[in-house]
C-alpha cells in the first residue's frame, strides 16, 4: 500500500465532487492528480472553478486547487493519466451511462456515486460492511465489455444508507415487512439554504423517485450471484416514504420491522454493538469503528449531534421499542453526503484496492 494510486475526480465541481476532493486531500491510498466537470468549468483551475462555491469552510485542498480542469467527454485523455476515477456527474441517466462505459472501455475502473448503472445486472451495487462479496461479478462484467481492469462499482442511494445498515445484521431473524420513512436533508438534492430558502421552515413530503431506489435497492444488496448477474433477494417487503426536511446534512428514518423469528430487544442491540463487517477487519482507512452506535438516551440519535459519528461514516441508532403492529420500531442516522455519497465511494474503492481489483496501471 506504499505507492498511492493516481485519481481522478469526474464530476469535481459539484457538491459531491467537492466532498470527493476534501475526503481525499490526504487519503493514504489515492492521489487526485486530475479532476473533470463540464465544458464550462474546462480550461480553469480549479480554485477558479468552484469561486464562490466552494461548500466547506476550510480552504481548497492546495495541490488540487491548482490542477486545470479537463473536459469530462475527454476519456481518452483522462484515463491515461490516472488508475481509476471515481464518478459524481450531473447528467442525464444515458449520458452518465454512455461515459461511465467509455471510461471502462479505456480499461479504467469506474467507482460512481450515480444511479445510471445501479441496475445494471453485471455491476455490483456495494455498501462495504453489507455485501462486499457482490464486487466478485467484476470478473464476469469485464468479460462482457472485453477488457482486463476497466469495471464499474457503484455505490446505492443515500436514502436506504440508515436503515440498511442496521437491519442486514437482523437478517438471520428474517425480516418479511418493513416500514422505512426518511427525513432526508437539502444536501441530497445537491443544495444550501442559501441557494434553496424555500426550504427554510418548510417540508416537502415528495422526492422524486426516492422512494422506489429506497423500497427497490436493498433487495439488490441482499441479492446474490447468479452466474453473471446479481439476482434480487424476493423479501423482506418494503415499503418508504420519503420527506425533504430544513436540515443541511444528514438522513434520519423511522423503521417499523416485523421478523419470521422475532428476536428480544436485547438480542438486537447486542448483535448491532458488535457488527463488524469487512471494511473493519481489513481495517480500511475509511472504516468507522464502531460501523453502529446505539443510543440509550430517548432523543437519539439527532441529525445535528450526531451526523458526523465515525468521521460521518458510522450509523446511529436509538428509540428500539416494540410496536403495537410491527414487531419493533427505530430510529437510525447517517451522514448523505459522506457514508450516503462521497464517503462510500471512497470506502467502495478502498476494498476493491484491497481486494486487488483496482490496481496501479
Amino acid at each position: 500500500m506504499n505507492q498511492k494510486l493516481k485519481v481522478g475526480i469526474v464530476g469535481a465541481t459539484g457538491m459531491v465532487g467537492q466532498r470527493f476532493v476534501s475526503l481525499l486531500a490526504d487519503h493514504p491510498w489515492f492521489d487526485v492528480v486530475t479532476v473533470a466537470a463540464s465544458p464550462r468549468s474546462a480550461g480553469k483551475s480549479y480554485q477558479e472553478a468552484v469561486e464562490g462555491r466552494w461548500i466547506f469552510d476550510g480552504a481548497i485542498p492546495e495541490h488540487i486547487a491548482k490542477l486545470t480542469v479537463k473536459n469530462a467527454a475527454d476519456v481518452k485523455e483522462i484515463s491515461e493519466e490516472v488508475d481509476f476515477v471515481f464518478c459524481a456527474v450531473d447528467m442525464s441517466k444515458e449520458e452518465t451511462k454512455k461515459l461511465e462505459e467509455a471510461f471502462v472501455l479505456h480499461d479504467t475502473p469506474v467507482v460512481s456515486n450515480n444511479s445510471a448503472h445501479r441496475w445494471t445486472p453485471d455491476v455490483p451495487m456495494v455498501i462495504p460492511e453489507i455485501n462486499p462479496e457482490h464486487i466478485q461479478i467484476i470478473e464476469k462484467q469485464r468479460e462482457r465489455f472485453g477488457v482486463k481492469r476497466g469495471f464499474i462499482a457503484v455505490k446505492p442511494n443515500c436514502s436506504i444508507q440508515s436503515y440498511v445498515p442496521v437491519l442486514h445484521p437482523l437478517l438471520s431473524f428474517k425480516p418479511v415487512k418493513i416500514v422505512a420513512n426518511t427525513y432526508q436533508a437539502i444536501s441530497g438534492a445537491g443544495k444550501t439554504f442559501k441557494d434553496w430558502p424555500e426550504m427554510i421552515d418548510n417540508v416537502i413530503p415528495y422526492i422524486s423517485g426516492e422512494e422506489e431506489k429506497s423500497e427497490q435497492e436493498p433487495l439488490k444488496i441482499w441479492g446474490r450471484i447468479e452466474g453473471d448477474q446479481i439476482v434480487k433477494a424476493a423479501e423482506p417487503v418494503i415499503t418508504a416514504q420519503c420527506i425533504r426536511v430544513p436540515v443541511s446534512d444528514g438522513h434520519l428514518a423511522t423503521v417499523f420491522v416485523s421478523f419470521e423469528k422475532k428476536p428480544s430487544k436485547e438480542e438486537i442491540i447486542d448483535i448491532w454493538t458488535n457488527f463488524q463487517g469487512k471494511p473493519q477487519l481489513l481495517d480500511l482507512p475509511s472504516a468507522p469503528k464502531p460501523f453502529i452506535k446505539y443510543f440509550t438516551e430517548d432523543n437519539r440519535p439527532q441529525t445535528r449531534l450526531d451526523r458526523d459519528f465515525g468521521n460521518g461514516m458510522g450509523i446511529t441508532v436509538g428509540r428500539l421499542r416494540e410496536d403495537a403492529i410491527f414487531d419493533y420500531k427505530f430510529v437510525a442516522l447517517s451522514h448523505n453526503t459522506l457514508r450516503g455519497a462521497a464517503g462510500g465511494a471512497v470506502l467502495i474503492a478502498e476494498l476493491l484496492k484491497a481486494e486487488g481489483y483496482i490496481e496501479a496501471k
